[in-house]
């Protein structure tokens, strides 16, 4: 074997790993379920004077979820479960909504977030929501290098999944690009901070406008993530609509496919132009590149 082959050999061999090809052939088919395109929205981004108003248009366009942003969830149960009530729309993820910053060089303002993020979890899971997206720190929330932060996130994770569980949902680690975060940027920092955290309430996602900047393949950055991976994050490279620019969605949606992804595909971004008429568009067109994302 020359040592082109043995290259593409050990390449054939990692993403099969990556994929579990060590499981049976038989096991493999048996488990695995329809990959779907489900897509979501945050709830700003749809028109509507209320929030019912908003989850008929979702559903009127095709979508399959509706995500909602954490400050003041508590206050808002009733009415996101009245909004989606009879309809085929559910609750995705709930957006942050804590306080402070869980790897802030300060204890105390840990502790704090510790506990806002445990009684936001309470309403997280009221709502049968796929998770709450979590931040580690922006930049400027903390002075702490790399090694002393990932240190103490991954001692205080636990606690958090732990809370998680109980709620029935989960934790969603975010990665950001350089210009929001230098503390897990890519998504396989999220998948390294997971494995090593090793709580099954603590999982991440993914965002095709941070990975636009971070990543060299969103195919191979959705395999990096596999199954810790349980929502992903919308929006062009100028962070509007998909389809209003020439970012393409086809590499990261056929990684998708190859992870078996369940979850949520929701749009987190700007608009150009009428949301009435670009928001459908938007949806028809991340149809067309899922089905252009052939494995």
């Amino acid at each position: 074997m020359n040592r082109r082959d043995l290259f593409k050999s050990a390449a054939a061999v990692s993403v099969a790993s990556a994929l579990g090809s060590t499981v049976p052939a038989r096991a493999q088919k048996q488990e695995k379920k329809p990959v779907v395109l489900k897509i979501s929205s945050q709830d700003g981004r749809i028109p509507g004077k209320s929030l019912r108003e908003k989850v008929e248009k979702l559903e009127k366009w095709g979508a399959a979820g509706l995500e909602l942003g954490g400050g003041g969830l508590s206050g808002r149960i009733k009415e996101a479960q009245e909004a989606i009530k009879g309809t085929s729309i559910k609750i995705s993820a709930i957006c942050a909504g804590y306080s402070g910053a869980p790897i802030s060089q300060d204890p105390e303002e840990r502790k704090k977030c510790v506990a806002s993020i445990k009684e936001l979890l309470k309403s997280v899971g009221e709502l049968e929501s796929t998770g709450l997206i979590v931040v580690p720190a922006f930049n400027n929330q903390t002075t702490l290098d790399n090694k002393e932060a990932r240190k103490i996130f991954v001692e205080m994770m636990p606690e958090l999944g732990e809370a998680a569980v109980q709620c029935k949902t989960r934790i969603l680690l975010e990665p950001l690009n350089r210009g929001e975060a230098f503390f897990l940027r890519q998504l396989a920092d999220g998948a390294s901070l997971c494995r090593d955290i090793n709580h099954p309430g603590v999982c991440m996602m993914g965002d095709f406008y941070h990975m636009c900047i971070e990543e060299t393949s969103d195919c191979g950055a959705f395999l990096s993530a596999g199954k810790y991976l349980h929502h992903v994050h919308l929006a062009s490279k100028a962070r509007n609509l998909p389809g209003q620019d020439e970012r393409s969605f086809v590499d990261g949606f056929r990684g998708l496919k190859m992870i078996g992804y369940q979850d949520y595909c929701s749009l987190e971004c700007g608009c150009k132009g009428n949301p009435e008429v670009e928001v459908p568009k938007s949806f028809e067109f991340l149809r067309k590149q899922w089905d252009e994302a052939t494995i």
